[in-house]
């Protein structure tokens, strides 16, 4: 390449680098990384992974494996895993945010975490529950989790660097409705390779169907980077920086506990999001494993119908959340929807027929579609007026949330291996909401 051409190539990147905040076109860039990513949260995690991961115990006839000594069961395995990866998780982000905060580089962690996770979900082509390969296949499922976890950490925090107060819900909205149509498309897609070909051949598609992940989540995250600014400033990386997301963190508790109805609603929703978070993450490997398909073709549409369904149903859900909201306050519709969790468990733990499982699946999409948004405006809204870093107050609320989810999935795994019974697990998830919904009522209404 010619200097004139490089130098072209500079200055080019340099002007879109400036970018006014609050342009439509740098606004739009950001958004558009939810289109890029939330394939992972729909074909990954939710739809194609547990079909592919329940095939592979079932080509075997083997619903457990030996690791490391223990014969540990199919659906507690990959719990431990996610639960290790949300832990994980929940260290690095307060400390790379610490870090990314001072040296004003955090396009190089969002791309950091974003090529991990991408590269690790085209790894899981080569994904095997064979004992030589085993660990290695489950590292590639742990990377791909904590690449796209931690991205969403770094790509959240651009928000208030590129869009004016008045302009943030606006787009955040918009990122998420890209981040759900963009993940349909391709689950479409996924659902076409693998229903269009003969049995013997499903696995092969659900394996392309991984490569597919990454190769979108890396292609379309380049019109993000294109755009996004790179604030890298002089400030050199010393020990001190290192550990300022978790002084962060301790400053915000100790604010938190002279604010009661904060301090309880947060003790509330720690608890509830446990079984919140689990039952998310596990519904289609409870599906995949518990209800009687018939055979593998039906298995596999009626899952990827059944998440379809939750999706589409959580946006009904979370209007319908709104509306009671402002008739009945925060407070009183979240104990509503707890209570209303606690129905679905125990519906869920008689659950056979694709039938049953369809019902329970719009019950589900119903609540979640509400639980999740109200969740964090409770919390917005209890945070004081005066407060100006309330970064630093959702950084205490993420890391909550995610050892949350590590305790919910460890509960999870631990009672469907020794039970050898995932309804028993969906059972015991029943004591955090009603936990949950007991310290509800302690929070003043307001």
């Amino acid at each position: 390449m010619n200097p004139d051409t490089v130098g072209i190539f500079y200055l080019k990147s340099i002007a879109m680098q400036q970018l006014q905040k609050g342009d439509s076109k740098l606004l739009n860039a950001w958004a558009f990384y939810d289109w890029a990513n939330s394939v992972y949260a729909l074909v990954i995690s939710s739809t194609i992974f547990p079909l592919y991961y329940g095939a592979l115990f079932r080509q075997k006839n083997i619903e457990e494996i030996v690791l490391f000594g223990f014969s540990i069961r199919s659906e507690a395995l990959i719990s431990y895993v996610t639960a290790l990866g949300f832990l994980i998780i929940a260290f690095i982000s307060p400390l790379l945010s610490g870090i990314a905060d001072y040296l004003g580089n955090k396009k190089f962690f969002l791309k950091l975490f974003c090529y991990v996770g991408a590269i690790s979900c085209m790894s899981l082509y080569f994904f095997s529950i064979d004992d030589d390969i085993v660990v290695l296949s489950l590292v590639s499922y742990l990377l791909a989790l904590i690449g796209f976890w931690g991205s969403l950490v770094f790509y959240n925090s651009y928000l208030p660097d590129i869009a004016h107060k008045e302009q943030q819900d606006k787009i955040s909205a918009k990122g998420f409705s890209l981040g759900y149509v963009g993940s349909v498309v391709l689950l479409l897609i996924c659902l076409a390779m693998v229903m269009l070909v003969e049995d013997d051949h499903k696995l092969q598609m659900m394996r392309y169907s991984f490569l597919l992940v990454g190769i979108w989540w890396m292609g379309f995250s380049q019109y993000t980077y294109y755009y996004l600014p790179n604030n890298k400033n002089e400030n050199k990386l010393h020990k001190n920086v290192l550990f300022n997301g978790f002084k962060e963190l301790r400053k915000v508790w100790q604010q938190i506990k002279e604010l009661k109805s904060l301090r309880r609603y947060l003790g509330a929703f720690f608890v509830y999001s446990m079984a919140v978070q689990t039952i998310m993450i596990i519904a289609a490997y409870f599906g995949e494993k518990e209800v009687q398909w018939g055979s593998d073709s039906k298995r596999t549409m009626g899952l990827i119908v059944s998440i379809l369904l939750i999706q589409l149903i959580a946006v009904l859900g979370a209007w319908l959340t709104s509306k009671l909201v402002a008739k009945y306050g925060n407070i009183v519709v979240l104990i509503g929807l707890n209570f209303s969790w606690i129905l679905i468990c125990t519906y869920a733990y008689f659950v056979i027929t694709p039938y049953d499982f369809y019902i329970a699946a719009a019950f589900v999409g119903l609540v979640m579609g509400g639980i999740q948004s109200l969740s964090r405006s409770t919390y917005s809204k209890l945070i004081p007026e005066d407060t100006k870093d309330t970064t630093s107050f959702f950084s205490f609320y993420d890391v909550a949330e995610k050892i949350g989810i590590v305790i919910g999935m460890f509960t999870y795994g631990y009672i469907a291996d020794v039970t050898g019974k995932i309804q028993n697990a969906i059972l015991f998830l029943i004591l955090f909401f009603i936990v949950g919904l007991l310290l509800l009522l302690r929070v003043p209404k307001k």
